[in-house]
Formats: C-alpha cells, sequence, structure tokens
C-alpha cells in the first residue's frame, strides 16, 4: 500500500500489518475503540504478546509468528523512519529478555530485524 499525505508510516504499518495478516483485525478494532483511534506503539504491545505466545504454541488462535516476523523484516528492510521507530523501539525492545520464556524468538527474526535487536539489546 502507498501511504496517503494524512496517514503517518506508523498508522500505514499498522494497516498493512492488519490487512497482510487479518488475524490481527480482532486486537486492532479493541485497540481503536479503546484508544480513539490507531497509537501504533500501543498497538504494538498487543502484537508482541501474540507474536510471543504463537512462538510458545500458548495459542492456537494467535496469528502465527513466522508471518509476524516475516512482514516486519519486509517493512525494516525499507528503511522508512517512522516505520523502523516502531519496529525498533515497541517490537524488537518488547521482546522477552534472555531470562523469559519465548526469547528464543530472537534467534529466528531476519538479518535486518536481527542487526537492530543487536544493536538495541547488545546482551540479548
Amino acid at each position: 500500500m502507498t501511504t496517503t499525505p494524512s496517514v503517518t508510516p506508523s498508522v500505514q504499518l499498522v494497516s498493512d500489518l492488519v490487512a497482510r495478516i487479518p488475524e490481527f483485525r480482532e486486537a486492532y478494532e479493541t485497540h481503536v475503540l479503546h484508544q480513539g483511534g490507531v497509537l501504533p506503539h500501543v498497538f504494538f504491545w498487543d502484537v508482541v504478546q501474540d507474536t510471543v505466545r504463537s512462538f510458545l504454541g500458548e495459542d492456537p488462535a494467535a496469528p502465527d509468528w513466522r508471518r509476524t516476523l516475516a512482514f516486519l523484516e519486509e517493512e525494516s528492510r525499507r528503511g522508512i523512519l517512522g516505520v523502523d521507530e516502531v519496529i525498533v523501539t515497541s517490537f524488537l525492545g518488547d521482546l522477552p529478555s534472555p531470562h523469559e520464556p519465548g526469547h528464543a524468538i530472537v534467534h529466528r527474526l531476519g538479518p535486518v530485524m536481527a542487526a537492530k535487536f543487536a544493536r538495541l539489546r547488545p546482551l540479548g
């Protein structure tokens, strides 16, 4: 999708994620209802939680973590400031720490996100 002038890159990221992975639609609709609009950094807390639950096999209804990582890797390759800010700050930054369940997902990140993660959290 192309970004329209009235839509920020970070809001477009959320729209594109929901379009590509419709399993996020319910979380998106709940988010918009509670927040009165799209707050990408806040929404991505739910994305992280659902992705880790899927990775751990805790929630069969959660969006498939592989599809989410693939989408975010594609978006990371684009180098768009507002998009990178959300992915780095509110996805990579909120992934489980080494002592938390699901931390092994960091070893499944694509090359662009893995490099950003290593700069953000050099100790994991």
